[in-house]
């Protein structure tokens, strides 16, 4: 059977899946209370959410290209293979970016920002669940 000119295909040959496990780019900790948004104006694939102190990325919609990751000033965003052992960030995004708004502009980031840059832990400490605006 010819499957393109010059190229036989044997009929029972089937496609091997592809051996690459998919990933995709998280966010975590250093966003709560910062979110800079920085990184939402370059995603050529619109997948960031917006909650009202934290940003979330659908790791359904995310094609790992990465141009977001070093917009990000505070080093949020990483790539799902330095996640947690137990994938708490990457289920987070998941969870967050199902019910908050999507946000494709940069909008205005906190005030006291600079106050929460540089602290650890925060997500515990301030993360809200509340939605943000979107745009």
């Amino acid at each position: 059977m010819i499957a393109r000119e010059g190229h036989f295909r044997d009929p029972f040959l089937k496609p091997r899946p592809d051996p690459r496990p998919s990933m995709t780019y998280i966010v975590t900790d250093a966003c709560v209370r910062c979110k800079f948004m920085d990184c939402v104006e370059v995603c050529p694939v619109d997948c960031f959410y917006e909650g009202e102190n934290f940003l979330v990325i659908s790791p359904d919609e995310c094609i790992d290209c990465g141009v977001c990751e070093p917009e990000c000033p505070v080093d949020a965003i990483k790539p799902d293979t330095e996640d947690e052992p137990d994938g708490k960030w990457l289920q987070i995004n998941a969870e967050y970016a199902k019910v908050w708004p999507n946000i494709t502009v940069k909008g205005e980031p906190p005030a006291d920002k600079e106050q929460f840059e540089r602290e650890t832990g925060k997500f515990e400490k301030y993360f809200s669940t509340a939605p943000g605006k979107g745009s």
